[in-house]
């Protein structure tokens, strides 16, 4: 089992920044992704951004060049640098785990809200 703790939401001007965290803990593998996924209300949970232990980059188009995804893999933690916030970006962001195991695991959740 793996659990994932996220922090770092709120609420936000549009164009403004946040800083998500995650951090994991468990049965941590040695080679395994992280990285965040996100939904908005009434819409399907999409695909920001993923990272490998290699430093691989998966990222939505949406937030090329806005969002930083970065990992530290001493402490097992995720994060997600938000500049130039948008409110379209108003979501519940997961933090998301997946090793070798075919499934993935998943965070309670941060609200992110950018309106002014």
């Amino acid at each position: 089992q793996v659990q994932l703790v996220e922090s770092g939401g709120g609420l936000v001007q549009p164009g403004g920044s946040l800083r998500l965290s995650c951090a994991a803990s468990g049965s941590i593998e040695s080679i395994y992704t992280m990285g965040w996924y996100r939904q908005a209300p009434g819409k399907q949970r999409e695909l920001v951004a993923t990272i490998s232990s290699g430093g691989n980059i998966l990222s939505a188009g949406s937030v090329k060049g806005r969002f930083t995804i970065s990992r530290d893999n001493a402490k097992n933690m995720v994060y997600l640098q938000m500049n130039t916030l948008k409110p379209e970006d108003t979501a519940v962001y997961y933090c998301y785990y997946r090793g070798s195991i075919p499934f993935p695991y998943w965070g309670q959740g941060t609200q992110v809200t950018v309106s002014s």
